[in-house]
């Protein structure tokens, strides 16, 4: 597409309703064919004109990438050695405070981590062009060639699970924007192609924060592997890096259309820095900050459920929750009645005994994530109270689970299906709405193979 077409482009989609990032992000997932592709092209528009002026490192010599992606990872390698030896001196870590802020980072990142790969979708329409097969496959090893243990948005729905935090916790509308990138370059990714090029360039070079949240999850008792799988995953030898690099040199033009292309390219590389990064998400975190507003949401289900028989301060416990805004002054009560005992071991603390264990009164009221901050919150400078400063931060807490057996209920698609619409059926499966699914994952599984094996046509 030319510069005078793309400025056609955003001037008809100028006018165009915008909708929450949020609310795009979900009918992207939920619903795509009933996006109005005027409203994902706008969004893409809005999303490159922010981009353009940020600093770009990219250099300009392309022949110079496969440098470029190997001394980065020389630098992040080295930082990170240094990381490894300041915390091997007694220095503390880095990112997470306490396993409620880790867990507070888990469920901010979600957004993008449960449409992993989403950017390089609508590649796999294209397997019949050799230039591409570099970005499929990373696609589809993003999909984990359908291998339920493999799949990558699959990985990260199980570890929110496991820590029993909600996959569709309501966050703040940028913490979307990211995903909502990913999800557009995907379904317009013929008309985007520079652009998502230029995005899979950047998104798959190995970052140091990646490096040190696998360390400290599994510091925290977080089973790292989704993060560790794209440290190796991701590497510049053979790995998706370096199938970024090839996907950029074998696509790029030769005609007089190279500069433009590489223009858009370059845009499409920046929308990484766009939103709220993983660092920032870190930073963002206040203990105290995110009890009283989990507190505060918690108030409008609870204000009708406590009996009016104790009293604190002079109201009940109804009275406290019902009135807007008095989290913070309810918490001050509990403490103030010795109810809530900081820098204290919680099993200590009344308030904790009414919410902890089966027997509990107020048992389920909190969920994992909830609890957690409440717990951290309340032990506060009690070091005992956080098990990871009485361990051995480089002993590895956790082993790969057993691959998990493909789902009984998910067959391979018979060839005899295949033969009548290929591409059509499979890649409607494969998509990011769909691939996570038995029938998803099936259909990944048929498609790697025909890939393989040079068998997929129209």
């Amino acid at each position: 597409m030319t510069s005078l077409q793309l400025l056609s482009e955003r001037s008809a989609t100028a006018q165009a309703p915008q909708a929450s990032v949020h609310s795009l992000y979900t009918s992207l997932l939920r619903t795509p064919a009933e996006v109005s592709q005027d409203a994902v092209r706008g969004f893409l528009h809005r999303q490159l004109d922010q981009a353009k002026g940020l600093p770009c490192n990219l250099p300009d010599d392309l022949d110079a990438l496969p440098d470029w992606v190997s001394e980065n990872s020389r630098s992040v390698a080295e930082r990170y050695g240094q990381y490894l030896d300041d915390r091997r001196a007694g220095k503390g870590r880095s990112f997470f405070t306490n396993k409620a802020h880790a867990l507070y980072f888990l469920q901010h990142v979600a957004p993008s981590k449960l449409v992993d790969g989403a950017w390089l979708y609508g590649s796999v329409k294209h397997a019949d062009d050799w230039r591409y097969h570099g970005l499929i496959r990373t696609y589809l090893e993003e999909l984990g060639d359908g291998d339920p243990a493999m799949n990558h948005v699959l990985l990260y729905r199980n570890l929110l699970i496991e820590n029993d935090c909600a996959a569709d916790a309501p966050l703040a509308d940028e913490l979307y924007l990211q995903g909502t990138i990913q999800l557009a370059l995907g379904q317009l990714s013929d008309e985007f192609l520079p652009e998502v090029i230029g995005y899979n360039l950047g998104y798959e070079q190995l970052p140091l924060h990646l490096l040190i949240t696998s360390f400290e999850l599994s510091e925290l008792g977080i089973d790292p592997y989704y993060f560790t799988l794209h440290v190796t995953i991701d590497n510049a030898s053979t790995g998706h890096a370096h199938k970024a690099v090839q996907a950029v040199l074998d696509l790029l033009p030769t005609d007089e259309s190279r500069s433009t292309f590489l223009e858009r390219l370059r845009a499409g590389y920046l929308l990484n820095d766009l939103g709220k990064g993983s660092c920032d998400v870190i930073k963002a975190f206040d203990l105290e900050q995110e009890v009283v507003a989990m507190l505060e949401a918690k108030s409008t289900f609870g204000q009708h459920m406590h009996s009016d028989y104790c009293r604190l301060e002079g109201r009940t416990v109804n009275e406290w929750l019902a009135t807007p805004g008095q989290s913070r002054e309810f918490l001050t009560a509990l403490e103030n009645r010795g109810w809530i005992k900081r820098n204290q071991d919680p099993q200590d603390s009344r308030f904790w005994q009414l919410i902890d264990g089966p027997g509990s009164v107020m048992f389920g009221v909190f969920n994992g994530y909830e609890m957690q901050l409440l717990r951290d919150w309340i032990a506060g400078e009690w070091q005992p109270g956080d098990p990871a400063r009485q361990a051995n931060p480089f002993r590895t807490r956790f082993r790969r689970k057993a691959m998990a057996a493909t789902p009984a209920v998910a067959p391979d698609i018979k060839p005899e299906v295949a033969t009548v619409q290929p591409m059509e059926r499979l890649i409607a499966l494969i998509a990011p709405d769909s691939h996570p699914t038995p029938d998803g994952l099936a259909a990944t599984r048929t498609f790697a193979q025909h890939l393989s094996h040079g068998s997929l046509t129209r």
